[in-house]
């Protein structure tokens, strides 16, 4: 079984390999729409500008592939920029679309808040939990990020700048967090485990 590592010229692919096969994975990376057919489940990376990411996945017919891949049922994370892109868009770049899954605009970080939201911070999950955090605490997680998506679809939150942000969203087969699970340590990788184990049912 294998889990596709999305490689459309961005995100923190090493680091995210690495941690994937640290927990058993068999990984490919891929830029191939075509290699995603057999794939058990799908990695969607993300670092840097949200509208730059949405032309790219858009060039290389990669947006649709996503959308084709979700519909199938099998499992999806979304990381960082690769989980915003899910949204219908973002303030960083009005006009451009996303990919819709979750109809609300990821927004600018508070005008109070340190900008960009750089390093650890705590994630709550809410209730009921979902399955692939179920064993997690409330712990400390990586974040690098100016934008984020409001909780309406949030598995879990955390709190910047006076306010509450989603830290991860979770729709049927889809699961996406804002924070880096490949620089997050024991808790990240539990994460990614959880996520390969559904994969691989």
């Amino acid at each position: 079984m294998t889990i596709a590592l999305l490689d459309y010229g961005s995100g923190n692919l090493p680091s995210v390999e690495h941690a994937l096969r640290h927990v058993g994975a068999d990984v490919r990376v891929t830029g191939d729409p075509e290699h995603l057919r057999g794939a058990s489940g799908l990695v969607v990376p993300g670092v840097g500008h949200f509208g730059a990411c949405m032309t790219s996945l858009i060039e290389r017919g990669l947006d649709a592939a996503i959308k084709d891949f979700i519909a199938t049922g099998r499992p999806v994370f979304g990381i960082c920029v690769g989980m915003q892109v899910l949204f219908e868009g973002s303030e960083e770049a009005p006009g451009i679309a996303g990919l819709g899954l979750f109809e609300a605009t990821v927004q600018r970080l508070a005008e109070d808040a340190k900008v960009p939201h750089m390093g650890w911070d705590t994630v709550t999950w809410d209730e009921p939990r979902h399955p692939y955090v179920a064993d997690i605490p409330f712990t400390w997680f990586y974040f690098a990020h100016s934008f984020a998506s409001p909780t309406f679809d949030a598995v879990g939150v955390t709190r910047h700048g006076g306010r509450l942000i989603a830290a991860a969203v979770a729709s049927d087969n889809v699961f996406a967090t804002q924070f880096h699970p490949e620089k997050s340590g024991r808790w990240g990788l539990a994460l990614y485990d959880a996520f390969v184990e559904e994969a691989e049912r």
